[in-house]
This record gives structure tokens, sequence and C-alpha cells, in this order.
């Protein structure tokens, strides 16, 4: 099977891991519509062939999927155009703007007869499988509650552009003591991110807490309702980012509740090979508590990446891989697996679907500073495209 990975920025890096280890899937071509930076991205990786346009992929017919990796609002568009070219599509969460270009993405792949997974890593994270498992067999007893926390950290971070510039000038000291942490990310990559025209809502309860969505929804099924608080904090003028925030939800049909809490914290070093973002998770049972530790960051480098209290002990858990990578390998062989055994994917469009609504009603929460029901949650146009000035200019009510 030959697949073609579309576009080829940051995140594509951790696309290509997956195929190296398969005799029978390849990573066949790429494009991008920066034609230097598909060449320098196939050479690279030795990826054989570099397309021209997305057209030219969709009508080779040697192809046999597309892993679809740019910005959000471009998701429903090319997704259905690859459905009707009859080409399995592995698409980059979030799953699209609104759920009514789910359902446009969702019915093109039925109609068509092709796969259509959301390619969403975390819950392909090996310390979240086996802490699954874990809660499968019972080890820690009846679900009492789940607790999730996300740190981001700015001291000399490479995420976004002039760390120690930014530092000395918040007047942090001894920088030059400490080394870069996290991966570079071009400065392109982030800023649209920024334009909610463009990226369907905030970096980080809607961009990046998809994929704490995901697990959310995938450890203990559907959600009845959501409260949150979703602040902003300014990162240049009046360009934020959606956090301090703090989300709450119920499950439906059951007494179990969960609570997921956001901070920023520009002045603290965080140690990562990729985004300088540390996520703790801890799941309380009726009899013990599962701690998983890390994800894509490493704060607790020396602690095991999967912990369990019990009957008064602690029991480590070391015999695993746990790099952030592993959890991307282990993402492209479901897409692969998916369409060899002709098997669902773990997220599939109707489910991705679920998890997209269920995003959104945190935001309309926030927004309505009221509890809302995912049943009753209505869904919204797609914004209006805006350019950066554009979304400037309207922040300031011109």
């Amino acid at each position: 099977m030959r697949f073609v990975l579309i576009g080829c920025g940051r995140i594509a890096t951790l696309h290509v891991a997956g195929y190296k280890d398969r005799d029978d899937a390849v990573l066949w071509g790429v494009y991008d519509k920066k034609r230097s930076a598909a060449e320098a991205f196939a050479k690279e990786h030795s990826i054989p062939k570099v397309y021209d346009t997305y057209e030219e992929v969709l009508e080779d017919k040697e192809v046999t999927g597309v892993e679809i990796l740019v910005p959000h609002y471009l998701h429903c568009e090319m997704t259905v155009q690859a459905c009707r070219a009859k080409k399995h599509v592995s698409v980059q969460k979030p799953m699209a703007m609104n759920l009514d270009e789910c359902d446009k993405m969702i019915a093109a792949a039925k109609e068509n007869g092709v796969k259509l997974k959301v390619y969403e890593n975390f819950v392909h994270y090996p310390p979240y499988q086996k802490a699954k498992q874990l809660l499968e067999s019972g080890e820690i007893g009846e679900i009492r509650g789940i607790r999730y926390k996300m740190n981001n950290g700015g001291l000399n971070s490479q995420n976004t552009p002039a760390a120690k510039v930014r530092a000395k000038m918040a007047g942090v000291r001894l920088t030059d003591d400490l080394c870069p942490t996290g991966w570079e990310v071009d400065t392109l990559s982030w800023t649209w991110r920024l334009n909610e025209t463009l990226s369907g809502g905030g970096p980080i309860v809607f961009d990046d807490g998809y994929h704490k969505f995901s697990m959310f929804i995938d450890l203990f099924g559907d959600v009845e309702k959501v409260s949150a608080w979703i602040d902003e904090t300014s990162l240049i003028g009046n360009l934020c980012q959606d956090s301090p925030a703090v989300i709450m939800w119920k499950y439906k049909g059951k007494k179990l509740y969960g609570t997921w809490d956001i901070t920023c914290s520009e002045d603290m070093y965080i140690n990562g090979k990729y985004y300088t973002c540390d996520e703790r998770m801890e799941i309380t049972g009726s009899r013990g508590i599962i701690w998983v530790t890390r994800c894509t960051a490493e704060m607790l480098g020396g602690v095991a990446p999967l912990v369990m209290y019990r009957d008064g002990k602690l029991t480590e858990f070391w015999d695993m891989p746990h790099d952030w990578q592993d959890s991307f390998i282990n993402s492209t062989h479901d897409f692969i697996d998916s369409i060899k055994a002709d098997r669902d994917p773990v997220l599939t469009g109707e489910r991705g679907r679920e998890v997209l609504k269920f995003a959104l009603a945190a935001m309309e929460s926030s927004a309505r500073q009221s509890e809302v029901f995912l049943d009753s949650y209505e869904d919204k146009p797609a914004p209006e495209k805006k350019g950066l000035l554009g979304v400037l200019l309207r922040k300031n009510g011109r």
C-alpha cells in the first residue's frame, strides 16, 4: 500500500516513523504547496516522490491513501476530495471546524467505500494504553473520577520564536545555564493557530485539546454535559491563547465526573524533545489510583511513565515504550491495519465528530457561562475566513 503525506510542517516528521518497520505499506510521496519544503522533506526522509499539486496526488492510481496535515479550515474540503478519488483518508485533529463539516466528511467516506480516520495519537500512547488495560481488568476497582493536568512551560522553549529574548524581557535570570528545550517550530506553524477563522478555536482547548477530549471519551464513553471556564492570555498584542482554563464534565448515565486544568507558566523550564507541555493524568477508583505521569514532555522524567497505588503499595511500570513518537507510530499502524483488515480505525469519523462536539460544547459553555448538554448543543456555521490583520481589527472592534 502506498501513502502520501499532504503537508510537510513540523508534525509531519513524526508521521514518517510509522512506515519504517512495515513491509506492507510505504510512504510513497509528499505534497506541500511550498515545493521546496516538500523536496527538502522527501530528501531528508528518503521518500521517492514529490507531487506538484493535490490533484496530481488524487489522480495517481497507485496511491492507496493520504494523510492530511494542513490547517484545520482545509480538512473538510480536502478530505471530501480524497474520498471522491477513492483514497483512504487519515486527517489530522481537530477533525473539522464544525459538526456540519464532520457530516460531509463522514458521508463522503461512506459513499465512496473508503476509510476515514481522525489522526489522534494520545489514545495510542503506550502508557495510556496500559492504563486502560489495568482499568478494564478492574485493578483499581470501580472508577470514581478522572483528573488531568496540563502545564505549558516557556523558559528557553524553542516552540515559539525568541525564547531567550522573551525570558530576559520578563526579567528571568540564568537562562544561559539551561539548554534550549523542545523542538523548533516555524513561525507560520503557530501564527495561523492564533487565527480562529482558520483554526476553529484556540490553540490549547480546541487544537491541542482534541487529544485530551479524545482520551476522556475513549476511557469512559459518552459525555452528558460540560462546564468550562476558558480565559485568555496575550501572546502578541491582541493575539491570545486560550488559557488558563478549567473544564469539568459528567459522563452519560453514571455518577462519574472529570476535570481538566490548563496552566501556562512562561517562566518555567520543562524538559522535552517535542512541545514543552507537560501532561499528567490521575484516575481514581474504589480501590486504588493510576497515574500516567507524562506524554509530550518529561517534567517527571525520573518517575515511571505509569504508576499504580493499590492496597497501600505503589507499583511502577517501566516495561513499555514511552517516547511521544511511539504514539504516532501506533496511530499510523492503526490507519494501515484498518485498511488491510477492513476494520474501523480507533477514531472513526463518527467518533471524531463526538470528540469535536465535546470541544465545541466546552467553548460554548465558557462563552455562555453555563453548563452545556452535548445532546442539545446547536452547531454553529464555520467562521468567515480572515487574514491575521482582519482578525486583529475585529478584536479591536473595527
